[in-house]
């Protein structure tokens, strides 16, 4: 494997740096995977633990992950639970499947989800475990991690508490060799959401200026009211991607928001993901994931006047 300082895998950092296309965000943890399951037809009627849940979950993202429209032409990267990294994919690591198989380059979320609100922002809980996540990460050839907070409100103090955390857990990923996509989430339905998106841009760029410059970071943020807004941010070069979540928007709403920012692809999950049912037949899973993918994709590489 070619590396690039830290470990890097080069062409995997290639791809997410300069390749046209967009994530899939995969991660669904505990708390957000009943949701994902009941969308997709599995109502909780069908399991009775956590083992069974997250066996029917991985059921639902390999048939996702297998399928023909999911693929390293349109699809950069896709972002994993802890649980699927652990898992197979036709009896290979998932990771490595996900590379190898598809030429899709893997990420881990870290974060153990958020902490209760406090000064109109929820910060992530202690991430306890990221020692030793960060070591099985690198054991699974995963290329970055991604970590998410909420902003509710713009709250000056609040939104710098959730970039410093971010920042610090950042530093860590990246002295294992991993590259962290930092999500400081705003709300689609936050009372002053563009002047909410104008603080946390001001401080992402505060933190990012004070990286050393051959340090790697990325930044996945909600579409901001005004188009353009990170481009500052995203042509620096300690800063690999910017990408955006779908953040509560229909994959259609979503998706014309982010065809008129020339400086987002997305990072999108539900989106990605609506419509898919498992009572689908093969041809018509098929059908829907590949115009989910095709609409994802060009609102990402085709971008329309702002």
């Amino acid at each position: 494997m070619v590396t690039e300082c830290g470990g890097v895998n080069t062409e995997q950092f290639e791809k997410v740096r300069a390749g046209r296309g967009f994530f899939a965000a995969l991660d669904q943890s505990g708390g957000s995977t009943p949701k994902a399951l009941e969308e997709y037809g599995v109502g909780r009627d069908r399991y009775t633990s956590d083992d069974q849940m997250f066996d029917l979950v991985h059921a639902m993202r390999t048939r996702v992950i297998t399928n023909a429209a999911f693929d390293g032409s349109r699809i950069l990267a896709a972002i994993l639970f802890l649980q699927t990294m652990e898992r197979t994919i036709e009896g290979v690591p998932s990771a490595q499947y996900l590379w190898e198989t598809k030429n899709v380059v893997p990420f881990l979320k870290v974060d153990l989800g958020l902490a209760a609100e406090q000064d109109d922002v929820q910060l992530m809980k202690p991430i306890d475990t990221l020692d030793d996540q960060l070591e099985r990460a690198n054991r699974h050839g995963i290329f970055g991690t991604k970590m998410r907070s909420v902003i509710k409100d713009a709250n000056e103090a609040g939104i710098a508490a959730i970039v410093d955390q971010q920042f610090e857990y950042a530093d860590r990923i990246r002295a294992a060799g991993l590259v962290p996509i930092i999500e400081p989430e705003v709300s689609i339905s936050s009372p002053h959401k563009e002047q909410a998106e104008t603080m946390l841009r001001d401080a992402i760029a505060k933190h990012v200026a004070a990286l050393p410059a051959d340090a790697r970071v990325m930044v996945k943020i909600t579409i901001p009211t005004q188009p353009g807004l990170y481009g500052e941010l995203a042509s620096d070069p300690r800063v690999l991607r910017v990408v955006a979540l779908s953040g509560g928007y229909s994959r259609d709403e979503a998706c014309a928001l982010l065809a008129r920012d020339r400086t987002l692809i997305a990072s999108f999950s539900r989106a990605l993901l609506e419509g898919l049912t498992e009572g689908q037949t093969d041809e018509e899973f098929t059908a829907t994931l590949e115009h989910s993918v095709a609409e994802i994709y060009r609102a990402s590489v085709d971008k329309q006047p702002a």
